[in-house]
Formats: C-alpha cells, structure tokens, sequence
C-alpha cells in the first residue's frame, strides 16, 4: 500500500514533469507506477484519493471455520500429546484416529492468531544464511586472505601445512609459512611476523584479514593477536565454501606448478625450499591476468601505471603507423582500480574504477576511435556500430584460468613475502609459507 503522503509526492513530481513537456507514460515509468495508477489516485475534483483497502468491508466467506471449530483446534493443539509436536504432524494424526478437524494449513492461521505458531521442541528453528561479507580493496594494506592448504609427503597420510596470507589488492604474497602440523600457534607467529614485515605499526588503517571457518584461523589465540595488532577479523559463511576464493585460487596454482612434486615431498626442509622458490616465482616474475599481466610486486609498489601507460602509449603508436590492422581500439591497457571480496553489488567500485582510466593526452579518451581514412572504415561503412562495442582484446579476461593456467582471482592488497623487483628489498623468505586450507 502507498501512503497518501506518497502518493501526493509522487503526483506532484509527475505533473511537474508533465509541465515540462513529458508524456504522462514516460514520467510514470520514471517513477515506476502504470499511469492508471495515476488516474484511479485522483479523484473528480483533483485531490489525491488515500488507500481505501484498509477500510474495506470484506464479509466472511459462508464456508469459515465457526468460532467452536477454531476454539476446538486450539484446544487439541495445546493437548500433552500434541505439545512439541507441529501442525503438519498432528493433522495426520488425528486423520489416522478417524477425526478431521481442519486442514494443516488452516491450524497454522489459527494458532498463529491465538499467537501459538511457535518452534515446538528442543531444536532451535532454522536460521537463514547471512549475506557474505563483501570487503573492497582501493589499495594495498587494506584487505589480506589466509588460508592453509595440504601438502602431501612421501610417506601416504602424512601432510606438510603451508600456511600463506595474501594481499587482495596487488594479489601479492605477503606472509608465508611452512609446517608439519596444524596448529593455531603457527598462524599466531605468521600474523605477526607478516605484520612486521609489511610495517602495521606505522600506519593508522590496518588490513582485514578475511579467512575461513577453520578452527586454526578461529582459535582464540589467533584472535587476540589479531586483536593486539589492530587487524578486523572476517571469515566466511558456515558450509560455504567459496567466500575465500584468491586464497584457493592461490593453491591451484602453486599446486600445478610443473615443478610440484607429484609424489610428494621428502620433508619439512624441501616442502620450505620449493614454498620459497615458488613465492618468489609468484610475487616477481609472475604476470597476473586478473591485474593486466604485471607482476603482484610490481602491483604492490604502485608500479603497475607506469607500465601499463607505457604498454598503452606503444600500441598507440603501433596503430598510428599501420592503421589498417586495427579495426577497432587498442587493447585496453587500464589499471585495475578496486577489487571486491564476495561483492554484493558492482556499484561499490564504480568510484574507484573511474578514477583510474588511461588518457593518451589531457582531456582525450583513452582509446580514440580509430582513423575515418582506413580500409577497416570504409569496409564496415553505414552499419551501426555501438559505442560499447569492443575488440576482443578489450573485452576483460573473464576465463577461470589464465593462459598459463594461473586460476584467476579479485583479491588482493598487503605484503610480507620477499619482493626482488618493483620496489622489493629483496629480503630472502624465512623458514615459513602462507596460509589458506582447502
């Protein structure tokens, strides 16, 4: 129902649109009302009719359920034998007894008049799954993801743990570690030393760190420390297990490394040394797909504009000197702006992906169309093109894997692993890995 304030609002609105020159279609489909609508509202005389379906008399059908019945069905629901037992339950017993008294669902109006219609029993009544968390990242330091995953042995049913914190961001490895157990110790000591590494205690906005519902990433040890440090804690929905997807993306790819060992690992020291080798074959020298092929550290120094505006600037010469080999744009060399944890709508990073557009020159869109004086032109002349259209190049690369194989992800901002470009110190990774379980 529409209150009459609304309504009056709504109205006046309406003919002001109206006086200026709209049709009374369009300016009710703006407002989202049919214009019958509009016309049953008004009265003769031009003032706004209020909702008269309150105040409707609605006689009772002739085959209700009388006053004795609907007390009889109170009654024999509030019986010791009916009571931890639902409507849909007693109605069948009493039919096998040879009584019928209503149906199940005209119990449920009754008792739920009478304000009956409680969750009978022990169990608690089921609870709706609360909407996942959605964490947007602007800037590294601002959204980490852990997680632990299984590494195998040589030895079947014995495990190694690689333990690993991941900027959502710059998608860049900023802690990890390497054990031969699961324990909440370990994360205690990854957590800080992560925090360390990537200098929380100098900065006043400390990350989200976004796990899962592991009880290591939950124990209360790890949480006062998360706590101690300042870091916001987050973690995924009961039995959902895709609201930590970077971090699982993350395991698919060291996990299909050609240098992963198939049959295992010889001990903790080797499952370290690869742990290390394949941190810093991932944070600088692989070329991400979800952040235009650069490098997390590169990402994470703030390097990547440079490179993609020189990669913009060189295919911008490459079709000036043959413009008959572009039918449309260039690829699209823009940075990445924000990037979204289990996002709930896509109007959070609308802001930040507006302030990060490419320009070839001041006050010039970034990809110009290409030149009128071309054969590509004159091929496709007089069909109408649309000014979203796109090369397939442009397009943004929406395959679950890249073309390495790397398992694409939309994470990503924080560091503690070691970084020897793009800004990096170069230091060498501890005896440690990264977190995350599958």
């Amino acid at each position: 129902m529409t209150r009459l304030e609304d309504r009056t609002t709504l109205i006046e609105h309406i003919n002001e649109a109206r006086a200026g020159g709209a049709r009374l279609g369009q300016a009710c489909a703006l407002a989202g009302i049919d214009p019958r609508t509009v016309q049953r509202w008004r009265k003769h005389d031009g003032t706004i009719r209020e909702d008269r379906r309150p105040d409707a008399i609605r006689p009772t059908p002739s085959h209700a359920l009388t006053a004795e019945e609907r007390a009889q069905i109170v009654a024999v629901a509030n019986e010791p034998r009916f009571a931890e037992i639902p409507p849909a339950r007693i109605v069948p017993m009493l039919a096998d007894e040879g009584v019928y008294i209503a149906s199940e669902s005209s119990f449920h109006r009754v008792l739920r008049a009478h304000g009956q219609m409680n969750h009978r029993g022990r169990a608690k009544p089921p609870r709706p799954s609360r909407p996942p968390t959605t964490h947007v990242a602007a800037a590294p330091g601002q959204v980490w993801c852990w997680d632990i995953t299984f590494l195998p042995a040589l030895v079947t049913g014995h495990w190694f743990y690689l333990y690993l914190i991941l900027d959502l961001y710059s998608r860049k490895i900023v802690g990890f570690e390497v054990h031969d157990s699961d324990s909440a110790d370990h994360a205690v000591d990854l957590v800080r030393r992560t925090a360390l590494n990537e200098g929380l205690h100098a900065v006043a906005a400390k990350p989200v760190l976004h796990g899962d519902n592991g009880a290591t990433l939950k124990a209360t040890s790890v949480l006062a420390m998360l706590n101690w440090l300042g870091i916001a804690p987050s973690h995924s929905r009961p039995r959902v297990s895709n609201d930590n997807p970077y971090a699982e993306a993350l395991f698919r790819t060291a996990k299909y490394r050609p240098e992963f060992p198939e049959r295992g690992f010889a001990d903790r020291d080797a499952a370290r040394d690869w742990a290390a080798r394949f941190v810093d074959w991932y944070n600088n020298m692989h070329r991400h797909s979800a952040i235009r092929y650069v490098t997390p550290a590169e990402r994470h120094a703030g390097a990547d504009h440079a490179i993609l505006q020189a990669r913009h600037d060189l295919y911008q010469r490459a079709q000036r000197q043959t413009p008959a080999r572009w039918s449309r744009q260039t690829r699209d060399w823009t940075p990445i702006a924000a990037v979204t944890l289990n996002p709930e709508r896509d109007s959070a990073i609308d802001t930040a992906a507006s302030q990060n557009q490419l320009s070839g020159s001041v006050d010039a869109p970034a990809f110009p169309s290409r030149p009128e004086k071309n054969n590509a032109a004159e091929r496709n002349a007089g069909q109408a093109r649309s000014g979203a259209a796109r090369s397939h190049a442009q397009r943004p690369l929406r395959r679950e894997h890249g073309e390495d194989g790397e398992h694409r992800t939309l994470l990503g901002v924080s560091t503690a692993a070691p970084s020897a470009s793009a800004g990096g110190s170069g230091r060498q990774p501890h005896d440690a890995g990264a977190g995350g379980r599958e």
